[in-house]
């Protein structure tokens, strides 16, 4: 194996390519200006200024991996909203979905007769009996905790260093030099979060076990792939000694999906025949419309219940008006029938196989000291040799530069991968030639790097 491209090189195509940008983007670069009069840093949510360029690209459409900006460039969408949009932009169920049932209420505080139906069909992917509606997966979890928490009488929860569980204020503790520091950039924090959470490392089953002796942890919350700092895959026997090391101590087992559903229709835990006590999804359950669940084992839904007997009547802090609503839950149906089954998944991770392996040849060809990952039909390079098998070792090796300069050069040549790492999905759209196109592109970038 070489050598990472030389810093100067980097440099270089990150200026170059920010100045492309900026001459091919004039009708985004006006947009920018207008729209930063009124929303914070110029954008209606703030991480949409996380691609690193001089001003957001504004979309104009984007139906299944096609995406139009609004100079009338187009692109072929491997980012697929980080997840959101993973079975393509406007999937024609959803859309037929939407018209057909628009037109009979969106929101009445009230069940719909599709409660039943997506009951039984969470049941059917997940293996899990019981489940609530929430609109994301951030909800979901800060739900699921405040159960726990509930049910076990345990005020602690555990995460695992750089883990990502969305907007939920515990979860944000990482681990500095062995010692769990709560994230600076949380903002507006005024709680020690290290006196609720504890953090180890993911694959250290040894911190695992000292970190739950005390039996005062309500719940493990764990992604069974980490995957907020590259993809971190879990190491041999690793997940079956967390489920052993929680059963033991009488600490709920948490799995959030909601990234490692690529792994198939149920998600990484139906897979490799998980056993959790609960279980977290969002993103692209609706189609892209905000909606998530999470779902219950029987013992815990019982504990659950016998906890509801005695509760004091008032404000739970569980659920949102709308939540469960009626267009939430046709949307989840429409999905969940026409996706979550190993035929739709089937030809997405014959795909990505071939995007994997299409990666592999172009770190072989260019003597790179890098490594590809998959899991499902989710594909990620990270710019390093060596995989790492933890989320401080991945943070730690994580090349920013070298990372924005190949997300800027594919841009700005038409595709697109997710701004935050080197991650890929195949969708029901994505075509052989969409990943051909990718794959010869990068090999141009990384050419033009190593010369």
């Amino acid at each position: 194996m070489g050598a990472n491209p030389g810093e100067s090189a980097i440099k270089a195509m990150l200026e170059r390519e920010e100045h492309f940008f900026t001459q091919r983007n004039p009708k985004s670069e006006d947009l920018s200006r207008r729209t930063a009069r009124n929303w914070l840093r110029g954008v209606p949510m703030h991480w949409m200024v996380d691609w690193g360029m001089p001003f957001p690209l504004f979309v104009a459409s984007a139906v299944g991996v096609d995406v139009t900006d609004a100079d009338g460039h187009a692109y072929v969408d491997f980012c697929l909203g980080d997840t959101g949009a993973m079975f393509g932009h406007s999937p024609p169920p959803v859309v037929a979905a939407l018209q057909r049932e628009g037109a009979h209420g969106f929101t009445t505080m009230m069940p719909s007769p599709d409660a039943a139906v997506v009951g039984d069909l969470l049941e059917r992917a997940f293996g899990l009996p019981v489940w609530q509606v929430t609109a994301t997966a951030s909800d979901a979890n800060r739900s699921i905790l405040r159960w726990a928490r509930a049910v076990t009488g345990r005020r602690k929860i555990l995460v695992f260093n750089h883990a990502y569980h969305g907007a939920v204020d515990e979860t944000f503790v990482s681990l500095e030099n062995g010692r769990p520091v709560a994230d600076p950039a949380l903002i507006g924090e005024v709680r020690d979060l290290t006196s609720l959470t504890r953090v180890v490392e993911f694959n250290d089953p040894a911190a695992l076990d000292a970190a739950l002796a005390d039996g005062d942890v309500a719940c493990v919350l764990a992604e069974p792939i980490m995957t907020n700092v590259g993809m971190v895959l879990p190491q041999p026997g690793f997940l079956d000694h967390l489920r052993a090391a929680t059963e033991k101590t009488g600490t709920l087992l948490i799995l959030d999906e909601t990234h490692c559903i690529s792994s198939g229709p149920g998600g990484y835990t139906g897979a490799h025949g998980l056993k959790p006590d609960g279980l977290v999804m969002g993103k692209p359950l609706a189609g892209g419309i905000p909606a998530a669940v999470y779902g219950l084992s029987a013992a815990f839904a019982d504990r659950v219940n016998d906890f509801l007997k005695t509760r004091t009547p008032g404000h739970s802090g569980i659920g949102t008006t709308l939540s469960g609503s009626r267009i939430q839950l046709a949307l989840m149906r429409a999905v969940l029938e026409n996706y979550f089954t190993d035929k739709a998944y089937a030809p997405l991770i014959a795909l990505a196989k071939k995007l994997e392996k299409g990666i592999a040849q172009v770190i072989i060809k260019h003597g790179l000291p890098w490594h590809v990952t998959r899991a499902g039909a989710r594909v990620e390079f990270m710019c390093v040799a060596t995989p790492p098998k933890n989320g401080g070792e991945a943070a730690r090796v994580i090349h920013q530069p070298l990372d924005e300069a190949i997300h800027h050069y594919l841009l700005n040549r038409g595709v697109i991968i997710t701004p935050f790492h080197n991650m890929m999905l195949i969708c029901p759209a994505t075509t052989e030639a969409h990943v051909n196109r990718l794959l010869t592109t990068l090999d141009s970038c990384v050419a033009e790097l190593k010369s």
